[in-house]
């Protein structure tokens, strides 16, 4: 148990480094590294992991702010319907889910779908890191579509009241097509909304789940450190080349929490 913890904890330092290198996709190592390594119930790992993404990225939220490189009106638009969807997920959809679920001879239980669903997610994840996205949608795309962004909004903020992502892979699309950002303002606005998005999910949590503050405090604090980390190395690495094989690395950790889930 202390070898997996040892793993665990060093987990959360490479969170933070994918996320200072990349903009986004560390978030969704957040939850299979607690469930997986360190032993959490995936509820709890889903509320933990909002928090960890929360913190962090406010971290790099802090220094895109001190560059001018967030777009407030854009992002106000987009994270008002994912923080009132994130909120309520986390506080009344999250807990009303049953604890089995029986359809014909299938068992269902709550973290089962959980954790399959997370899979999915990871799934979408990796085929957006995979796909490198072409620069000519930003020149090409119109006005500022506010219905659109606010059910995209609704519908991110589901999904990571759901599973504790941050859903930079939703985010960052959603802002270069339909809001004309450049890619660097759309990951830079992107940290944000996910910092705030995510803190004010985990504030759905408090009362339903128990947080081991020590803990929790421990792992984001590690993950801090690997975004310092990962800023740094990012004078060094290439970005889209790396995200590129991360997205690989996260399709096939997305195979493995179906197969250890369903056959295991």
């Amino acid at each position: 148990m202390e070898f997996l913890t040892l793993y665990g904890l060093l987990g959360a330092l490479v969170i933070g480094i994918v996320l200072g290198l990349t903009g986004s996709g560390g978030s969704i190592l957040t939850v299979p590294v607690l469930v997986y390594l360190l032993s959490v119930n995936p509820v709890t790992a889903t509320a933990y992991s909002l928090f960890v993404v929360g913190t962090t990225s406010l971290f790099g939220t802090i220094k895109n702010v001190q560059k001018g490189m967030i777009e407030y009106r854009t992002a106000f638009v987009l994270a008002v319907p994912a923080f009132i969807a994130v909120y309520l997920t986390r506080k009344l959809i999250v807990p009303s889910i049953p604890d089995i679920i029986i359809y014909n001879n299938f068992v269902l239980t709550k973290e089962l779908f959980l954790m399959l669903f997370f899979a999915f997610v990871m799934l979408m994840a990796s085929v957006s890191m995979i796909i490198t996205r072409k620069e000519v949608l930003v020149k090409e795309a119109g006005n500022l579509n506010y219905t659109l962004m606010i059910f995209e909004g609704f519908v991110i903020g589901v999904i990571t009241g759901l599973v504790g992502a941050g859903g930079g892979f939703l985010i960052i699309p959603t802002l270069v097509i339909f809001a004309n950002l450049s890619m660097k303002k759309a990951v830079a606005t992107s940290l944000m909304i996910i910092a705030i998005k995510s803190l004010i999910g985990f504030l759905g949590d408090v009362g339903n789940v128990y947080i081991d503050w020590e803990f929790l405090l421990l792992f984001t604090a590690l993950s801090i450190a690997g975004i310092v980390l990962g800023i740094y190395l990012s004078n060094f690495i290439e970005g889209k080349k790396l995200k590129k094989a991360f997205g690989w690395f996260v399709l096939s950790m997305a195979i493995y929490v179906i197969i250890k889930e369903l056959i295991f």
